[in-house]
């Protein structure tokens, strides 16, 4: 998997860029699915979009090490 990242061109600082503005995204489409629905379906929202946080994080760190190591 880091190795086809590494070949798309993808690099560490990317993945943890992406990590951040996930975290954003979780809270504007709480904020913005509050107005629109009702709160369960707004808290799943940005409990989904949240999710993404922790992966872009892990492989951030994972191809930081790759790219040290090289």
């Amino acid at each position: 998997m880091l190795t086809t990242l590494r070949n798309y061109g993808v690099r560490s600082d990317y993945l943890f860029t992406a990590g951040v503005v996930s975290i954003g995204l979780s809270v504007a489409s709480w904020a913005s699915s509050r107005k629109a629905e009702d709160v369960a379906r707004a808290d799943r929202w940005g409990i989904f979009v949240g999710e993404w946080a922790p992966a872009f994080f892990a492989l951030g760190a994972a191809l930081r090490i790759d790219e040290t190591h090289r």
